[in-house]
């Protein structure tokens, strides 16, 4: 593509790797025509965070051009806000956004609170950030790239913890939205609702492939490629082993079969190097069980009284829940009524109005994996979650639980900090596997999950025999999974 051909963004021959042997991307080729919306599909740890740091210049390339068109400027919603702007007012993180000093920032503010959806605006401008929930949070990282009307707008994950409401709101504003976005998500309705194309990141072969078309119609024809090039692989397959029997046969007779055997072991190689390299990162997480702690008795969990709050004033509700093991409880209400700071205090016990049975071990899954030691290696990281369980260090099971969670190779010895917040998300459930926790509290489990994932998740989920409670926004997801009782705590 030309320089004048209407493109934006272009990656020519783009190489990256982080570290010494670890290649992210090799010699990496593609273009984004302004204007245009676009999707990164890719398996966790593909690199689809990198190409957003290599187009925002956070990072740099080891070799190849990336050409943006002159003038262009570039906003990113990232997936979380950074440790370090937790303690910043509202007013103050969106003043970072700017290179100048903006005088009129309250309007702008205003206005950008509008677009996401949240409502009470004109009380949050002194605000802490970290007072914000979950789905508040992600409104406010997608607020902070919207607010500097960007020619190319980059949204990573940016559906996590929103509401249905945040995401209907969000489509919209994409729809009408005049410039260029490019989408990092795993939410299916969501991306076909706006998505013109697709850039695919195979994490083997470290290549990209771009597709033209909406996001159910290339999902499509990538499943199709890969049906077929299995189909062609299985052909050949038999066609190789029939020469090598073959081969085996005539090389017994001897004379001049001999020659023939020694051809058809010539033919049969030529067909190995005709297999198709089939998309390897198409596989999913191996099916697994979160097993429960074996002697629990009784009711496990009981709730007289839960604190929300309600037009920004916090309040108590009565309700009267008992879990015993084998019961499942949905947690419902929309971004802001307090729902991850109910289960915080759910997994230290640290309210009046919540009684967990002693001796109950707790497996919590937050949503922003904040109960992972991101200094940890995954194996050191898993390893304790063997001791938590009081089992003793099995290394050889350990490594197989990881292994079902694509957890292996290099993987094992990497510190926690280092790995994609999808790859963190395996590994905080590789680690409920170890831990057998008999009350499981999940805040948002889908979030930066592999899409292809999900369905052995819930299958887990589902069957899981001890007292669970969930927070989840994916209805999909949900539908899944046996639901004994709902406390929905706008009603």
């Amino acid at each position: 593509m030309s320089q004048g051909g209407g493109v934006i963004a272009r990656f020519d021959n783009v190489s990256f790797e982080y570290g010494v042997n670890k290649p992210i991307l090799e010699e990496v080729s593609f273009g984004i025509r302004r204007g245009a919306k676009f999707t990164i599909m890719g398996q966790n740890g593909a690199g689809k965070s990198t190409i957003f740091g290599l187009i925002t210049k956070q990072i740099n390339p080891e070799s190849g051009d990336i050409f943006i068109s002159g003038g262009a400027t570039i906003a990113i919603a990232k997936q979380v806000i950074p440790r370090a702007d937790l303690a910043l007012t509202v007013r103050e993180y969106f003043e970072k956004c700017f290179d100048k000093k903006v005088y009129d920032i309250d309007v702008k503010i205003d206005e950008v609170l509008e677009v996401v959806n949240l409502k009470g605006h004109e009380k949050v401008h002194d605000r802490i950030m970290k007072s914000f929930s979950g789905g508040q949070q992600a409104r406010l990282l997608l607020a902070s790239a919207i607010i500097q009307n960007p020619d190319i707008l980059l949204l990573d994950e940016p559906t996590n913890n929103l509401d249905h409401a945040g995401i209907d709101h969000l489509t919209k504003f994409l729809k009408n939205y005049q410039k260029t976005v490019v989408v990092i998500s795993h939410d299916a309705e969501f991306l076909n609702a706006f998505t013109e194309g697709v850039l695919y990141l195979d994490i083997y072969t470290r290549k990209v492939e771009q597709y033209v078309g909406n996001y159910f119609n290339v999902v499509k024809e990538i499943s199709a490629r890969v049906e077929k090039e299995q189909m062609k692989n299985a052909q050949l397959e038999k066609n190789i082993q029939a020469k090598k029997d073959k081969a085996n046969e005539f090389a017994h007779k001897g004379g001049r079969l001999r020659l023939v055997a020694k051809r058809m072991r010539e033919l049969a190689e030529d067909m190995e190097e005709e297999k198709v390299d089939v998309r390897r990162e198409d596989k999913t997480i191996r099916a697994f069980t979160i097993p429960a702690q074996p002697e629990l008795q009784g009711d496990l969990l009981t709730l007289t009284a839960v604190s929300l709050l309600k037009n920004h004033k916090l309040a108590k509700k009565k309700v009267n829940i008992k879990l015993k093991k084998n019961q499942h409880l949905l947690l419902k209400g929309p971004n802001g009524i307090g729902k991850s700071t109910l289960l915080e205090k759910l997994a230290t016990s640290e309210e009046e109005g919540m009684v967990v049975k002693e001796g109950t071990r707790i497996g919590y899954y937050r949503q922003d994996f904040s109960t992972l030691n991101f200094e940890d290696t995954v194996y050191k990281s898993l390893a304790e979650g063997m001791e938590v369980s009081g089992y003793k260090l099995d290394e050889q099971f350990m490594r197989q639980v990881a292994a079902s969670f694509l957890l292996t190779g290099d993987i094992i010895q990497t510190k926690i900090g280092s790995l994609s917040e999808g790859q963190k998300g395996l590994v905080a459930f590789a680690r409920l596997v170890l831990e057998r926790p008999g009350l499981l509290i999940l805040d948002e489990p889908t979030n930066h999950i592999n899409f292809r994932h999900l369905p052995v998740i819930a299958k887990a989920l589902d069957q899981y025999q001890g007292a669970m409670i969930i927070v989840s926004h994916v209805p999909e997801f949900l539908s899944q999974i046996r639901i004994d009782e709902t406390l929905d705590l706008e009603k």
